[in-house]
């Protein structure tokens, strides 16, 4: 990676550079890692924080997921139980009294 920096501004880069620039990061240091990468050391804080941002939409993504399935099986439950409870309550409303 001998590119000067001029050459890499505006430039994009993939997914899995970033992810693996920011695994050096948290090891070797930012400042480090964004010297022999060619980059600021702004721009892998900025990754971080968008992974970290991302990181966090996933787990409530996941809880949203999670609650919604407990939602659905209660509500399967209480169907069931509504049903039962009519059946219990048209055959006591056909014995005599």
């Amino acid at each position: 990676m001998t590119k000067s920096k001029a050459s890499r501004k505006g430039q994009e880069f993939s997914l899995e550079f970033r992810q693996q620039a920011l695994l050096r990061a948290a090891t070797e240091g930012v400042t480090t890692v964004a010297r022999d990468l060619g980059l600021q050391p702004a721009q892998l804080y900025s990754w971080r924080a968008q992974a970290r941002r991302h990181d966090q939409d996933d787990q409530a993504q996941r809880l949203e997921l999670a609650e919604h399935a407990r939602l659905k099986r209660e509500v399967a439950r209480l169907e069931e139980e509504n049903a039962f409870l009519k059946k219990a309550a048209a055959y006591f409303a056909k014995q005599p009294k």
